[in-house]
């Protein structure tokens, strides 16, 4: 499997996004490149593609398959990749406040850590469904790494379309992801231009 292994306050330099989005807090102490020249229209568009690609963890194939899928829903094909996208496995579990970064969500769906429905459930790219009942699987409660996860992350605010149960360690789907529930600065108008040249 194909992983970015660039360093991750580089690239959000570059995409221009903040890393507090990826779930780092730390900033870049280097100054911003003075006098970089316009961009031109294929740049911006294949920039705001990369930026989702690197926001979500998704290589190209799998990004490029999502669009095909969003083109055949019906509805704005722009919004359909952004659901598509945020009704990812490890996207739920990292906005449930199960893991505090993406790749620790994927790692943790990997490794057999989360059930979904009380089956275990290890594909990072499974779709959630609505009313789906993604928890952390019984065996893995009891790590006090998860414990120490869920403890720094009980204050979390999980987004409308998902409900969370601190108790039963659980979080449920009510309803699917509108495009105002994702609060990332991408203009996906220019992901559907670079895909439809």
């Amino acid at each position: 499997m194909a992983r970015n292994m660039q360093p991750i306050l580089k690239r959000c330099k570059t995409l221009g996004i903040s890393p507090a989005a990826m779930g780092v807090n730390k900033n870049s102490i280097r100054n911003p490149k003075q006098g970089r020249r316009k961009q031109s229209e294929y740049a911006m568009q294949l920039n705001e593609k990369q930026k989702a690609k690197f926001i979500y963890g998704v290589q190209e194939k799998q990004f490029r398959h999502y669009y095909q899928m969003a083109t055949k829903t019906v509805g704005v094909t722009g919004e359909n990749l952004l659901r598509l996208l945020e009704r990812r496995l490890d996207n739920c579990v990292y906005r449930l406040g199960f893991a505090n970064t993406r790749r620790e969500a994927r790692q943790m769906v990997t490794h057999g850590h989360i059930t979904v429905n009380g089956k275990k459930v290890d594909i990072c790219s499974y779709l959630i469904s609505e009313g789906d009942v993604i928890s952390i699987a019984e065996k893995s409660r009891s790590s006090q790494h998860v414990k120490d996860i869920l403890e720094k992350n009980a204050a979390t605010v999980v987004p409308k379309w998902l409900e969370i149960n601190h108790d039963a360690v659980a979080g449920k789907v009510v309803a699917m992801p509108e495009r105002s529930d994702i609060d990332f600065d991408i203009n996906e108008t220019l992901i559907v231009e670079l895909y439809s040249k």
